[in-house]
């Protein structure tokens, strides 16, 4: 395009981007001035609290960021032209001036190529720094142009450095992401992803995908991401609320388990009985051990009337509650139900009457009924469940190591003394499980899956009954006692045996330097998982070998300093015990440091226990000491391949030990 064209469509575009700007900030002002009103433009106090909420949803959904771009694409369709971006701006009249990504329209802008141009007939990428557009570049696919991962714009979106919080990834998702993204909300799908191949940003991309395409279905029922932990969930909070979506909750296992206060630290042989599927078993079994079967009638007097209940009726009722598979506390209040039933019957035929709903309610609570109830169905609670098994661990399904194992040393003299460890919180919730059904979320998105242990599956799989999930996770990456080895065992245990397997190869944020050294401790992993090929040939890999072990401290501060002579976040990833030494060198530097957790710092160096690293990306990575890494913990080279594969730009491994076998 000649100078002078082009300097006319930039002044074009960057005008369409100023009036767009304009139009969601209106937008934003009808939102709040109906916020504002709503009480007085209800009928009621009800509706005017629920529009209330909707409208108060709606001004943070229309939120604008200027350091963000407003569309970063166009597609030329039919001698109409369509700005793609993160969320739909109307004009005043209500006509489009940008589609939101998610929009059937915009599915071309990420799938349409030279072989398929689904109608379009030019694909325009925008160039934007802090928010201003500053160049553009066109495929006419209608000619046969096509850059693919060639267009200098996508490469430059891709390797921008990282700064702050995980973003989304809108103008830059594959044709193979994009799949996945739109897959309908009644499939369940597992993302096997190699390092740096997205899988995090296509569960969160599909989060936003499904509550575009079925807002009102997940508003009821909700959408839930889970994370490994609260550092991770700090990470990638930002992504959804810069895609207008405001409503989902983010949790680790914990956090869903939570019921009571973890006061308590297992044993490793302990939490490694406690994960184990069986414990589910134990449970269920100790549980309904509790029911007998009734053996003498019951007499209720009722003012000159006695009435009687046998034996027989009364097994009967049990026998059939049972049979029903319902919860026990939803199967012992049946069983009220119907023995309150037959009472009431008696009454209708002896008095010709029918009975008030306050002798209804009297009959349930007089004493021969609860008595009766409380011998044949007795009242538990999830805590004096897990608390019975844990004093007194029942012989069958663990051994006697097992049990010995899992056996409270002194037990408490109440449920409400006992002090639980995280995984009783599991084994509470699972009884809690067993007692009433957990609400189903419509969605759920569960991050890192390959550490998730059977109890903790289960867990997630009682949230998401009734709904579909996303798993994404790398077998590579599995790191806890009980990482799963091939993804059937776990999909089972999340209760959808039937989710697709789908594998993400194709690395852009890795660059291929570090991957191949990455990769090299594959065969070492005990999984068997494609080797990860990257698209990037820019980055750097130093290894920087230390002859005295007490010079290694400071050559690691040496490449911190270094690292922040480039643009970008940085990371020292080092063995935890390592961490508050390593920090307090910093600081005695003059280098400002946070840890990963610290959303609001502005510091650009972070410091992060080798533990926690996990789905967390830095520009510059500085690994202190793998050996140590790799030593503190049984599955330490599955540890190693994880923070070797944080760097997406520059990685600098500093050491004094030898390297570990496999990078040797």
């Amino acid at each position: 395009m000649p100078a002078f064209d082009l300097d006319t469509e930039l002044t074009a575009e960057r005008r369409h981007l100023s009036e767009s700007r304009a139009a969601l900030a209106r937008m934003r002002g009808r939102a709040e001035a109906l916020y504002s009103t709503g009480d007085r433009v209800a009928g009621d106090a009800y509706t005017a609290e629920q529009l209330g909420r909707h409208m108060a949803r709606r001004v943070k959904e229309l939120a604008d960021d200027p350091t963000t771009p407003l569309f970063f694409g166009r597609l030329d369709i039919e001698d109409a032209a369509y700005h793609v971006g993160r969320r739909h701006v109307t004009d005043d009249a209500g006509e489009p001036m940008v589609l939101d990504w998610r929009a059937p329209l915009s599915r071309s802008f990420y799938r349409a190529s030279v072989r398929d141009p689904q109608g379009v007939a030019t694909r325009r990428r925008f160039g934007f720094v802090k928010g201003e557009l500053t160049s553009f570049e066109d495929e006419h696919l209608d000619r046969g142009e096509e850059l693919g991962t060639s267009s200098r714009i996508l490469t430059a979106e891709i390797e921008r450095p990282r700064v702050g919080p995980m973003r989304d990834i809108v103008a830059t998702i594959q044709p193979e992401q994009d799949e996945l993204v739109r897959a309908e909300i009644t499939d369940s799908i597992c993302v096997q992803g190699a390092p740096g191949t997205g899988k995090t940003a296509v569960g969160l991309h599909r989060a936003a995908y499904l509550l575009y395409l079925h807002r009102e279905r997940l508003r009821r029922s909700g959408v839930l991401i889970v994370g490994p932990n609260t550092a991770f969930l700090s990470y990638i909070s930002a992504v959804l609320p810069a895609l207008g979506e405001v409503e989902v909750q983010q949790a680790t296992v914990e956090e869903l388990v939570g019921r009571a206060p973890v006061r308590a630290t297992d044993s490793p042989a302990a939490a490694l009985v406690k994960h184990d599927v069986r414990m589910a078993e134990v449970l269920r079994a100790a549980l309904w051990r509790k029911l007998a079967k009734p053996t003498e009638p019951i007499m209720v007097s009722d003012g000159s009337y006695r009435w009687r209940i046998d034996a027989e009726p009364l097994r009967r009722i049990v026998d059939e509650a049972r049979r029903d598979g319902l919860p026990y506390a939803v199967g012992r209040e049946r069983v009220r139900a119907r023995v309150v039933g037959l009472l009431q019957r008696q009454s209708e035929y002896r008095t010709g009457n029918s009975p008030t709903d306050a002798w209804l309610r009297k009959m349930s609570k007089v004493a021969p009924v609860t008595g009766f109830l409380d011998a044949a169905w007795p009242a538990v609670t999830p805590e004096a469940l897990v608390a019975e098994v844990l004093t007194d661990p029942p012989a069958g399904v663990l051994d006697d190591v097992e049990r010995d194992a899992i056996r409270w040393a002194k037990p408490p003299r109440t449920v409400k003394a006992a002090k639980f460890t995280s995984a009783d919180l599991l084994l509470v919730d699972e009884a809690a499980g067993l007692l009433e059904r957990e609400p189903s979320f419509g969605h759920v998105v569960v991050d890192e899956a390959q550490d998730l242990s059977p109890m903790q599956a289960r867990a997630i799989a009682r949230r998401s009954e009734h709904g579909s999930i996303t798993v994404l996770g790398d077998l590579a990456q599995g790191t806890a006692p009980w990482a799963a080895a091939e993804w059937r065992e776990t999909l089972g245990h999340l209760g959808k045996p039937e989710a697709a397997v789908v594998p993400l190869t194709i690395g852009f944020r890795v660059p291929a330097s570090v991957l191949t050294l990455a990769n090299r401790l594959l065969p070492a992993l005990g999984v068997d998982v494609p080797e990860a090929v990257s698209l990037r040939r820019d980055g750097e890999l130093v290894v920087v070998p230390v002859a005295e072990p007490s010079d290694l401290d400071a050559m690691t501060l040496a490449e911190v300093t270094a690292a922040l002579a480039h643009e970008g976040s940085v990371a020292l990833i080092a063995a935890d015990d390592a961490v508050e030494r390593l920090r307090g060198h910093l600081a005695a530097a003059g280098i400002d440091n946070a840890t990963a957790d610290d959303v609001e710092s502005e510091a650009r160096v972070t410091v992060v226990p080798a533990t926690v690293v996990k789905g967390l990306e830095y520009d510059h990575v500085v690994v202190h000491e793998p050996a140590d890494i790799v030593d503190a913990e049984p599955k330490g080279l599955n540890r190693l391949y994880v923070v070797l594969t944080r760097a997406v730009s520059r990685l600098s491994v500093v050491h004094a030990k030898p390297l570990p076998g496999p990078l040797a």
